[in-house]
Parts: C-alpha cells; structure tokens; sequence
C-alpha cells in the first residue's frame, strides 16, 4: 500500500473522529439545555481539541518511531 493512501485513509478517519466527537458535544449541550450558539460553540471546541489532540500524538509518534 502506498505512503500517501496510508496517509490519506488515517487523515479520513481522524475527521471523522473529529466530527463525531463535536457531534456528540453539540447534541449533549442542546438537551443540556444551551442555546443553539452556545451548543455551536462547545461543537467547535470539542472539534478543535480533538484535532489538536490527534496532532499532539502524531507527533509524538512521530519522534520515537
């Protein structure tokens, strides 16, 4: 298999996660009881830690392999 489908398939799926994730934020923040921008907003945040997550392992990863 080649490098940059390895690297495309993994990138394909750490989105997904991402979504998912931030998915899953909003909707628990809206039963919560949060107003659609506030649910928005902690979507966003949840998207955006876990893609700085995903990196942070990367490149750990990256440094012992």
């Amino acid at each position: 298999m080649s490098t940059l489908l390895v690297v495309l398939i993994a990138t394909a799926m750490i989105l997904i996660l991402a979504l998912l994730t931030a998915v899953g934020a909003g909707k628990l923040a809206r039963l919560d009881g949060a107003s659609y921008p506030a649910a928005l907003t902690r979507a966003a945040v949840a998207f955006a830690g876990t893609l700085t997550l995903a990196a942070a392992i990367t490149a750990a990863l990256s440094v012992v392999l």
